[in-house]
Parts: C-alpha cells; sequence; structure tokens
C-alpha cells in the first residue's frame, strides 16, 4: 500500500489517533497535512515524525468547526502541496470516556448534543464541502470519517457524543450515494475504546480490564490499530467500497 504522490488532510492530527494516522500515511510515502487546533508544539512533533518515517508533512492550524477556517484549510493544502486526495476527518469536540463521571440523560442538555455534533458533522460537513471541487475536477477522492463502535454498541450510554456519531455516519452514507458516480468515495472507521489517548485517560482500569475480557481479541485497541484500516479505506484496495462503517474494536461488534 504505497501513498506516493498523494496528499492527505488529516484533522486534530497532533494526538492520539489522529497523529497515528498521519504517521502511518507518511510511512508509505505520502505528504500528510497536520491540522491541530492548540498544541504547536506537538503537531510539529508529529510533523517530525511524518519526515523521519519517510514521507512529507506539514502543520497546519485551524478550528475546523468554522467553515471559513475549514474552506482555507483545505486551500493551504492546495497551495501547499499543489493537490488533496484523501480527506480524514478525525477531528471531534474534546470528550472524557469514564463511565463514572458520564452524564445520564437526565443530566445532559441539549446544548451537549449541539457541541459535540458541531464537533463531528459540522466539521465534517464544512471540510467536505471544502474538498468537494477538487475531487470532482479529478473525478477522485477519498474521505473517510472517525465515528465510533458505540453507534452499534453503546457499552456505556455517552448520549451526546454517541448521537453526534450515529449522525455522522447517517451523513457519510448519503453523501457516499450522491458523490459515488462522480469517482469520490466515503466510508467511515468505528474504533472501540483506543487507549491510551488523552480522551481515554480517565477511563478506570477496572472498566478496561472488564472490556478486554468482552473483546475477542482480548485487549483494547491501541491508535496505531485505527490507522491501518484508515489507510485501507483511503487506497485503492478499497476502490470499490463506499458508504460502508468498518468496526475496529477487537470483535466487540460483529456486523
Amino acid at each position: 500500500m504505497n501513498f506516493a504522490g498523494q496528499v492527505v488532510l488529516v484533522t486534530g492530527a497532533s494526538r492520539g489517533i489522529g497523529a497515528a494516522i498521519a504517521r502511518a500515511f507518511a510511512a508509505e510515502q505520502a505528504t500528510v497535512a497536520v491540522n491541530y487546533l492548540r498544541n504547536a508544539q506537538a503537531a510539529a512533533q508529529v510533523v517530525e515524525d511524518c519526515q523521519r518515517a519517510g514521507g512529507d508533512a506539514f502543520a497546519l492550524q485551524g478550528d475546523v468547526t468554522q467553515p471559513d477556517v475549514a474552506a482555507q484549510l483545505v486551500q493551504q493544502v492546495v497551495d501547499e502541496a499543489g493537490r488533496i486526495d484523501v480527506l480524514v476527518n478525525n477531528a471531534f469536540r474534546t470528550y472524557a470516556f469514564d463511565p463514572e463521571q458520564r452524564s445520564s440523560f437526565a443530566d445532559t442538555r441539549w446544548a451537549d448534543y449541539q457541541a459535540q455534533f458541531d464537533g463531528s458533522v459540522g466539521a465534517a460537513f464544512h471540510l467536505c464541502q471544502a474538498v468537494l471541487p477538487h475531487f470532482r475536477r479529478r473525478a477522485q477522492g477519498s474521505i473517510v470519517n472517525m465515528v465510533s463502535n458505540l453507534v452499534e454498541n453503546p457499552v456505556v450510554p455517552y448520549h451526546d457524543y454517541t448521537t453526534a456519531k450515529s449522525a455522522l455516519v447517517g451523513f457519510s452514507r448519503n453523501l457516499a450515494s450522491e458523490l459515488g458516480p462522480f469517482g469520490i468515495r466515503v466510508n467511515c472507521v468505528a474504533p472501540g475504546l483506543v487507549y491510551p489517548t488523552e480522551g481515554s485517560s480517565g477511563t478506570r482500569a477496572q472498566f478496561r480490564e472488564t472490556l478486554m475480557a468482552s473483546t475477542p481479541l482480548r485487549r483494547l485497541a491501541r491508535p496505531e490499530d485505527v490507522a491501518g484500516p484508515v489507510l485501507f479505506l483511503a487506497s485503492p484496495w478499497s476502490g470499490f467500497m463506499t458508504g460502508q462503517v468498518l468496526f475496529v474494536d477487537g470483535g466487540m461488534v460483529m456486523a
């Protein structure tokens, strides 16, 4: 699987899953645009890692929930690298995956849903609209949206987060249906709990162990485990796949 000559934009790529995805693309010789929100130092480290892995990379700061910023980011990628081939919508609103501290439905506000919706569907919406003219011009392109296995197995009812990710699945499938005739594919990757990441840092060891015991592969995903399926969906190896949700959770969800 080689991405030499291809340009990939990964949002929320300064840490965790996004950073692992960026490094994996670079290891396959892609040029990677590493989007980040605040941590310039972490993004610079990911860029350095990408270059060391054998690809090229550059960092782009921007809040992808803002439509003007999203459009500007895509244009910066095209200006810097000359093209864009793959968009990975990984950025999402900050969330703590802590079963003991989660909000029950009675305590969840509508504003919480809206915040997560803006972070997941809103960011993807703005970026997809921005890349679409570039993809259509060349009659090709791949979009990979990061969702969650919670949309099929809400083992912990994170109401606002999971509802937003479920909406992102619907968004992706509608987009896949419309854009397929133009040679543009849209798919989703749905990880289970990924550890360690900033979001999962508050998940207690006891819960992690319980989750591992109920997972056929008997462990949790690492950020690197998620990267491979993303690359697969972005590559010609999955050229006849669109509108799909690929679960990466050690077999917990068997669709």
